[in-house]
């Protein structure tokens, strides 16, 4: 059997009682550590589920599934994800190859990003499009987010932005000469996402991200420290957040009730009150 298991959001106590039982009963245990992370090292997991835990890269996932699957059919193996089991696509594919080759295949769900986001008071129903915000390179500043934010609030749909996760990933020098060294872990953060969406509303200009546009920022949802503060753009880039992971909301039109919840965590409810959509 190959077990796929949510991990939720923040530490080794957010597995399920069913996700942990599960993990217990397995011989092999795989933790997906690229798509996200948790807020506790890999010792931390191992010592909470009593299982020694192998990190599954990128490449291993991606090119060497059959290591993973290795034997599943007659024994128990664990696939251990951050957040829900199908936040990403590279985990559709895992199971897809599972199946393929006969091994069975149990779920177990928990919380992520897509509903946790709701702690921020926007109602998970008024959510348009998801997007994606990757890291500016010299040579490359990709915008094609922007269309999917802008068609988002011509429906009056708020959008979440999940923000660009760097590990284990190699510099363009070292992927063109074959070396196999990796540049250390970044992790985008509110701030420079907020400059990366001013950067390109200066050159779209269809005023779907200006620096008065209202957003909400999201450090380290379900944590005990988590932090969720309210303001415009331009507000937003003076708020240290703190450390990873975090999120960036852009409302939609909002209820009423949507709004007396955002300007309760604003840093100047008199700025929700002029720039928001608020019915």
């Amino acid at each position: 059997m190959l077990f796929i298991v949510g991990l939720g959001l923040a530490d080794e106590r957010d597995i399920t009682v069913k996700g942990l039982e599960a993990v217990k009963s397995c011989e092999r245990v795989y933790l997906e550590a690229y798509t996200s992370i948790l807020m506790v090292d890999k010792e931390k997991l191992e010592s909470f589920y009593g299982k020694k835990i192998t990190i599954a890269d990128r490449e291993m996932v991606e090119s060497e599934a059959d290591v993973i699957l290795a034997g599943a059919d007659s024994i128990n193996v664990a696939f251990l994800v951050v957040g829900d089991p199908y936040g990403a696509t590279t985990h559709t594919d895992l199971v897809l190859r599972a199946k393929h080759l006969g091994i069975p295949v149990d779920s177990i769900h928990n919380a992520s990003i897509m509903n946790a986001i709701g702690a921020c008071g926007l109602q998970l129903y008024n959510y348009g499009q998801t997007v994606s915000l990757v890291f500016f390179t010299p040579t490359w500043r990709p915008d094609s987010f922007y269309d999917k934010i802008k068609q988002n609030k011509d429906l009056g749909f708020h959008t979440l932005c999940l923000l660009d996760i760097k590990v284990k990933e190699q510099s363009e020098e070292n992927m063109a000469r074959g070396r196999k060294i990796y540049e250390p872990p970044r992790f985008m953060s509110i701030k420079t996402a907020t400059e990366q969406l001013l950067e390109v509303e200066e050159s779209r200009n269809g005023g779907a991200c200006t620096r008065n546009t209202i957003a909400i920022g999201i450090a380290r949802i379900g944590s005990k420290d988590q932090k969720i503060i309210a303001g415009t753009l331009e507000e937003l880039l003076e708020v240290d957040f703190g450390g990873p992971l975090h999120s960036l909301v852009i409302p939609g039109v909002m209820h009423f009730l949507e709004g007396d919840m955002v300007k309760s965590i604003s840093v100047n409810p008199e700025s929700i009150t002029k720039y928001a959509t608020i019915h």
